[in-house]
């Protein structure tokens, strides 16, 4: 469609009125390049969690005092409904103030939902359990200050608060134990996180390498349960000749404590192992790890805009380090096509089909995966 658009605008430029004009300046890239950018549009998606899905998505994008050597910033927010009687409202941000001596990376999330629950550990059934019924609050922040060149330290807070929780047993389910949380919870974590981060546009990295190390502690008190959290995030990218781009990473989120379901380790979702339903697998521990290998653009010749991806990812859960099983790792493979919505920022929507032991997904976002 947006090729049709650009067209479309190709052959009738002359009279053009607000929204001609709007379209126009997306799809061409008419702006200067370090104006910040604003874009709206509605979208229709699907995904293994929310069926189809209607929504309204937003990106703004800058570069701070619009130098661009400064690092691009963006905030993305979306609103949805689904067929599964799911809506919400999501902000993603990852800012860069002026020479990076600021770094601002976290999401908000409100949502109500019913989810299916599989049960907990990698023995657990494709055929899910429950239907949780539930409204979610999510916020997650990380406010970081660069120590030496690439390197932020700072503080990590994560609130999260879980109400209105039923689990609707499914008609085939067996009888099982409700999961620590079941009732609902409140809770708020307080830690800290070191960041190496040498990105400089985190929609689309061409070079570069990120890594994360993350504590939370959930105190009795000011949270329904008392636990603790590390997260460690990896990721490396490498050019493949002038256009394409190796990507891969490696993830791990380690618990301790009394978890509540919701806060375990989920895997699953639109970014690692895609294909997979998000929460298919939870546990107190994940280690998950992907690779992709991006065509940005394709080598066609026919469109500088195209471009496409192949990807692939393994992932496990697991109670303690000593039940980790390697024998019980699953895999996600997929392929995808970009086109590219901003050429100056170098800025592509994304497009992605999974294929996983259990089924597929596919899913529409502007950015990549990761």
């Amino acid at each position: 469609m947006l090729l049709l658009i650009q067209i479309w605008f190709s052959q009738d430029c002359k009279s053009q009125g607000f929204v001609k004009r709007y379209i126009n300046s997306l799809i061409n890239d008419t702006s200067d390049i370090s104006r910040p950018q604003f874009l709206i549009y509605p979208t229709l998606a699907y995904s293994p969690e929310t069926s189809w899905e209607i929504g309204l998505s937003s990106l703004y994008v800058y570069y701070a005092s619009r130098d661009t050597t400064n690092r691009l910033s963006e905030v993305s927010g979306f609103t949805f409904f689904t067929l599964e009687n799911q809506y919400g409202l999501w902000f993603d941000h990852a800012l860069y103030s002026d020479q990076s001596k600021w770094f601002f990376l976290g999401r908000l999330r409100f949502q109500s939902f019913p989810l299916k629950y599989y049960g907990i550990g990698m023995d657990s059934s494709p055929d899910y359990l429950a239907l949780v019924d539930a409204n979610q609050v999510l916020i997650k922040e990380r406010v970081l200050r660069k120590v030496k060149n690439n390197l932020f330290v700072g503080l990590e807070l994560d609130f999260q608060r879980l109400g209105g929780v039923n689990f609707e047993s499914s008609s085939e389910a067996p009888d099982f134990e409700l999961p620590v949380g079941s009732e609902g919870s409140t809770n708020f974590g307080i830690g800290a996180g070191i960041v190496y981060d040498n990105r400089h546009n985190v929609l689309n990295v061409r070079h570069g390498f990120f890594s994360e190390l993350g504590y939370l502690k959930y105190f009795e008190g000011i949270s329904s349960f008392e636990f603790n959290s590390v997260i460690s995030d990896t990721r490396i990218y490498r050019p493949v000749g002038q256009q394409n781009v190796f990507a891969a990473q490696l993830l791990g989120q380690f618990n301790t404590g009394d978890i509540p379901f919701n806060q375990l380790a989920l895997m699953g979702g639109d970014s690692m192992m895609r294909g997979y339903y998000s929460g298919r697998f939870r546990d107190n521990n994940q280690l998950a790890s992907q690779i992709e290998m991006r065509f940005l653009p394709l080598p066609l010749g026919f469109s500088e805009r195209i471009g496409a991806v192949a990807f692939a990812g393994v992932a496990t859960v697991f109670p303690d380090f000593s039940n980790l099983n390697l024998d019980k790792i699953v895999w996600s493979a997929g392929a995808g096509l970009r086109f590219l919505l901003f050429p100056k920022k170098d800025i592509y929507t994304r497009l992605d089909y999974a294929l996983t032991q259990e089924g597929s997904g596919f899913y529409i976002f502007i950015g990549e995966a990761f």
